[in-house]
């Protein structure tokens, strides 16, 4: 079954300790109380870098400029009704404090501690590759 592409730009955002902002998605949300990096929708016309400085402006009153993100790798994931491909990006300078401006909550964590926070399906593989270590020696662990 064919299923539209959905395109989403995600931040690991790195504060000075080496602890990476994950946001849990607030009730009302599908997946609600899953934790996740902070990002959002690609619109047309965007580059995914673009996307994710627009978004954490909306979502956390950060700002960041598009150029400062690095490109750490990518997650494909087929949902029921689409195809989720995100660029997930590091970043470790911005300008402001983040605040939940969606009512998200969120938690600053190592990356070691990164597994021990729910998230979507999409996104574990990211905060494996974060923890050090490939998503096929992190199911083979868990015994998926």
């Amino acid at each position: 079954m064919t299923r539209p592409v959905l395109l989403v730009a995600a931040a690991a955002l790195f504060d000075r300790e080496g602890r990476i902002l994950l946001a849990q998605r607030p009730e009302g949300k599908s997946m609600a109380g899953l934790w996740e990096f902070p990002g959002g929708k690609v619109e047309t016309g965007e580059t995914p870098e673009a996307a994710l400085a627009r978004e954490l402006t909306e979502e956390l009153d950060i700002r960041i400029a598009p150029e400062v993100f690095e490109p750490v790798t990518f997650a494909s994931h087929t949902y029921e009704t689409f195809h989720l491909l995100m660029p997930l990006f590091a970043a470790h300078d911005w300008s402001g404090d983040p605040k939940p401006l969606e009512g998200q909550a969120f938690a600053w964590v190592t990356p070691d501690e990164l597994n021990t926070y729910p998230a979507p399906p999409a996104d574990i593989p990211l905060f494996a590759a974060l923890a050090g270590r490939p998503a096929w020696q992190r199911a083979r662990l868990s015994g998926a």
